[in-house]
């Protein structure tokens, strides 16, 4: 019995591939529930643009993480999801794609069938990984947990007033913008700040230096 489409899913296709954004095109406008509001290259958009775009899934041949900022960036909230088609099955790539907020990962190899399944998985909230790298995923999150928690048996780091009510703010989702106004700095002596303390917190990301700083049961500034 053929499926019955209960929901439309809006796809926006940013594939610089343009036969790979042709078929793809194709096949999707054969299935009921998914409907392509928008297609291009790379060259038809600009990155600080993609978070405004009308879909539920984008799908995308490439990883640059200049093109990843609604994924991963506070001050971007976008209400799509996004996937990766016909990559390589590179692992430090695919670890980076996820990093940034990646919610689907297609190799080359993928059949038509692979991605109109990924397109309906990630839209219902589902993240899709290649079996062949779904080791590398587990191994990223032991070695990150392990890694987490020498940081949390490591020195109490020594956090100032000012320090800890940045990193307030941070916790609540703040942008450094919203920050700077609400603490009357400039948006570049907060960004510095927020730099230095992931620094001397030993992390890379705002919610990394959140997490440590709380786990060493630091009080946060009000």
């Amino acid at each position: 019995m053929p499926e019955v489409a209960t929901e439309t899913i809006r796809v926006f296709l940013l594939l610089e591939n343009r036969l790979l954004r042709e078929a793809l095109g194709r096949l999707f406008r054969k299935r009921p529930d998914l409907q392509v509001v928008g297609e291009c290259g790379l060259d038809g958009i600009l990155p600080e643009e993609l978070f405004a775009v009308n879909c539920d899934v984008m799908a995308i041949d490439m990883f640059d993480p200049r093109w990843f900022p609604f994924s991963c960036s506070p001050d971007y909230n976008c209400a799509f999801k996004t996937m990766l088609v016909g990559m390589d099955s590179d692992s430090q790539t695919f670890l980076e794609a996820v990093k940034a907020g990646v919610s689907g990962y297609l190799l080359k190899d993928a059949s038509a069938s692979d991605v109109i399944a990924a397109v309906r998985a990630t839209f219902k909230g589902e993240a899709v990984c290649p079996p062949k790298l779904c080791a590398t995923l587990f191994r990223w999150f032991a070695q990150s947990a392990t890694q987490s928690q020498t940081r949390v048996n490591s020195a109490r780091p020594d956090l100032t007033l000012r320090q800890r009510q940045l990193v307030n703010l941070v916790a609540k989702g703040l942008t450094n913008k919203e920050i700077a106004a609400q603490l009357n700095l400039s948006e570049f002596t907060v960004r510095n700040h927020i730099h230095r303390i992931m620094k001397q917190v030993d992390v890379a990301t705002r919610r990394e230096a959140v997490d440590v700083v709380r786990a060493h049961g630091l009080q946060l500034g009000s």
